[in-house]
């Protein structure tokens, strides 16, 4: 499978966009880059990555940074994976901006109530980062818990969201 390469220069670091030019299949902080390749090899198979545009997706979190949080709501993705992650994935796009769940609650919210550990496998699992807002999952107690590109990330996007958040040294929803 041939797709488009981008990178992009945000507030909490570089960001990688891989598309086929009309959905995304990754978004991971170029500093997980790894993991984001890993991620596209298991769900589609042997990639080659060009350079290129990716269909407006930079313009579009552009514009969620700068604070039109629904920017990244329309985008396309194409994320592979099981039925049981797609169901998590689709999920987590319900949850709006400014709002967080947690991962029983999420695991409720698919019919799947006593799940929440495998929703937390699907949701490190996601190789659309952002667009599939998996930094908006937070533990039972209202903890940050586990982010691939890192707690300080997660915080920050839920701040920038408007949202409640842990305070990644102090582990305390602020």
């Amino acid at each position: 499978m041939r797709l488009l390469r981008e990178c992009v220069l945000s507030p909490i670091g570089t960001i990688l966009l891989v598309s086929d030019g009309t959905a995304l299949h990754a978004l991971d902080f170029e500093d997980y880059e790894g993991r984001a390749l890993r991620l596209l090899q298991r769900y589609h198979g042997p990639c080659e990555l060009v350079p290129g545009r990716t269909a407006g997706v930079a313009e579009r979190l552009a514009a969620y940074f700068t604070g039109e949080l629904t920017a990244l709501d329309a985008i396309p993705v194409q994320t592979g994976g099981s039925e049981f992650q797609r169901r998590v994935w689709r999920a987590l796009r319900r949850i709006p901006a400014g709002s967080t769940m947690s991962y029983g609650h999420l695991a409720a919210e698919i019919g799947a109530p006593t799940a929440s550990r495998a929703v937390g496998l699907a949701n490190g699992a996601n190789p659309v980062a952002l667009v599939v807002p998996c930094h908006r999952v937070i533990g039972a107690n209202g903890n940050l818990t586990g982010y691939g590109g890192g707690l300080w990330r997660k915080a920050w996007l839920l701040r920038h969201e408007g949202g409640a958040a842990a305070d990644p040294l102090w582990g305390k929803a602020a």
